[in-house]
This record gives C-alpha cells, sequence and structure tokens, in this order.
C-alpha cells in the first residue's frame, strides 16, 4: 500500500495517512505518504515524478479536483505515471468530484462534464475512484470503474445531535436537495423517535451564480433549521434562504455542507447574513488564514472515514459499515 497526493489536497492527504497509521494494516509501519514530486515548467507545464518505486504496488492517489483545471490535470498525469511505472491498482482518493455540476443537459448544446471527467480518469489508467456527495448519484454510473461513494452525513448528523435543537427542522435550498433533507429526517427520526418536519426553498436564477427569489414552503416559525446541501459555492442561496427563513419566524438558522468551495467572497457574506452557524467538511483545501476570521464556519473531518474505507479496499474487507452506520 502507498499513498500520495497531487499538491492540491497534501493537509488533506496527511491527515489521511495520520489515521491510517492508527488501522490495523499489514506493513502499518510502512504506511506513510509517499514523495511525489511535480516539475513546473516557465510556460505553465508540469511533469509529476514518483521518487518511490510504485512496481507492483496498489497506489492511493489523493486530489480534490476543484478549479483551476490544473489540478484535474495534475491527477491525469499522475495516475499516468503510476501505470507506466508498473503500479499494480491506481486508485484514486477524489474527496471533492469537480465538474460534477454538468451531470445532464439541461439546455441543447452544452456539455456534460461529470462524464467527460469520468471518461479521462478512466483512459488515463485509473483503476477505482473513491468521493465523497457527488452532486447527484447517479453520476456513479459515468464511470466504468468502481465508484466508492462516501456519505458526509455520517458526520453531520452527529453534529446535528450534538446541537440539542428543541425544535429542529430540516431544510432544503433547493427541491433537488430534498431526497438530501428526507434522508436527514428519516435518520434522525430513527435515532431520537421523533421525526423533524421538512423545509423546502424553491429558489429561481435570472443569471449563473445569483439567486432572484426564494419562497419558502412548509411550518417554519419558532423553528431551528438546519439547511443540508453538499456544495457551497458563492453562499448566495444560503445566505439569502437564512434571510428569508428568519423573516418567516425561524428562532435559528443553521447548515451543513459538504463541499466548501466558498469562491469569490464566500466567506464574507456568511459572516455578514442571518445564518447563525455553518459546517463544512475539508474535501476541499482552503487557502491559508482564509477561515481564520470567521465566527460561522466550522471544520469537520472526513479524513477518518476516507482512511478506514483506503484500509477496508486494501484489506480485500467490507467497505458497507463505512457508508452507512447502522441507524
Amino acid at each position: 500500500m502507498m499513498v500520495f497526493t497531487c499538491d492540491a489536497s497534501r493537509a488533506f492527504a496527511e491527515k489521511v495517512v495520520r489515521r491510517l497509521k492508527k488501522l490495523d494494516i499489514d506493513d502499518e509501519d510502512k504506511v506513510r505518504l509517499g514523495n511525489l514530486e511535480v516539475k513546473h515548467f516557465s510556460d505553465g507545464e508540469f511533469q509529476p515524478y514518483y521518487h518511490d518505486s510504485v512496481r507492483g504496488a496498489t497506489v492511493f492517489l489523493i486530489q480534490s479536483t476543484i478549479a483551476p483545471s490544473d489540478n484535474l490535470m495534475e491527477l491525469l498525469l499522475c495516475i499516468d505515471a503510476a501505470k507506466r511505472a508498473s503500479a499494480s491498482k491506481v486508485i484514486v482518493v477524489c474527496p471533492y468530484f469537480g465538474w460534477a455540476r454538468q451531470d445532464r443537459k439541461d439546455k441543447p448544446r452544452t456539455s456534460i462534464g461529470a462524464k467527460v471527467v469520468a471518461n479521462l480518469l478512466r483512459a488515463a489508467g485509473a483503476d477505482r475512484i473513491m468521493t465523497c456527495d457527488l452532486h447527484a448519484d447517479q453520476i456513479q454510473g459515468f464511470f466504468d470503474i468502481p465508484v466508492d461513494h462516501l456519505m458526509a452525513s455520517n458526520l453531520f448528523i452527529q453534529v446535528i445531535q450534538e446541537l440539542g435543537l428543541p425544535n429542529l427542522s430540516i431544510a432544503s435550498p433547493d427541491i433537488g436537495g430534498s431526497k438530501r433533507a428526507n434522508f436527514y429526517a428519516n435518520t434522525i427520526k430513527k435515532l431520537s423517535g421523533e421525526e423533524p418536519p421538512i423545509i423546502i426553498c424553491h429558489k429561481t436564477r435570472k443569471v449563473q451564480n445569483e439567486v432572484d427569489t426564494i419562497r419558502v414552503i412548509g411550518d417554519v416559525e419558532g423553528r431551528d433549521v438546519v439547511i443540508v446541501d453538499d456544495i457551497i459555492d458563492t453562499a448566495g442561496t444560503l445566505c439569502k434562504a437564512a434571510t428569508e427563513l428568519k423573516r418567516q419566524g425561524a428562532s435559528s438558522v443553521r447548515a451543513c455542507a459538504t463541499h466548501a468551495l466558498l469562491s469569490g467572497s464566500g466567506v464574507e457574506k456568511i459572516e455578514a447574513s442571518d445564518i447563525d452557524e455553518v459546517y463544512v467538511t475539508d474535501t476541499v483545501p482552503q487557502p491559508a488564514g482564509k477561515l481564520d476570521k470567521s465566527t460561522k464556519i466550522h471544520v469537520v473531518s472526513m479524513s477518518e472515514l476516507f482512511a478506514m474505507m483506503m484500509r477496508n479496499v486494501y484489506m480485500y474487507e467490507p467497505i458497507s459499515p463505512v457508508f452507512h452506520q447502522d441507524y
């Protein structure tokens, strides 16, 4: 078992390796973050080089395909380099699978970016992919290789329970997320015996990344609302939903969202909004200091779940216990 990381996800990879060292793995003393160098040329081109021999090894390559597209290209080249160096298997650990919002043709003459990226990873030589909270579950079908799909709900449901909110309601920021909200509500019912009501925020847009209006469906008065989502990009939807929920009488508004892209002034918007707290994971690397001044954004780590899944795959043991807690 050999673990490597591309540049963008190095901090996450280091946490995963620390978790791996605590698990029962064959040759666990040898589990470490391998030496992978990416040489950059003056024209912007780059080339990866493995300082460690990977011949016959099961290589786990960690990288989120966040913007810019250089991160995706770096991952593809690293996969190719490992295969050409005679690695037995190359397993891509992609905590955040970028381009996933392009999962269908929602208008004529447009691309399905998620399918294109799935094809590229397979063509480069990936044998398996591990990822978290795909924008749509059916994206798993875009791959011709096994896909291990983790859900951050394993962590967020624990967070919600620990908050101990007296009048809990689960909210979806759009109609498309109603399935996710329903899962949270049903799981909380199994744990506590009481099913929290579901609230749907119906949004309309005039232009991309800009919400025009939000209409709330459900009883909000006096409720402690937790919005559940997979991605926070500009935070425009989240902040506008919080404002509307508070306007209609919500006692508090919080959010749990897996992938914190927080592009543009996303952090500043959240700090200035009516939302009380936001819980995100570390699947998307944040620039140094970006969240230091935030009083509302809290980060929970997916590193332990990924480490457990990597260990079980390497040891040929069932991975379903990692996907679903025994609720």
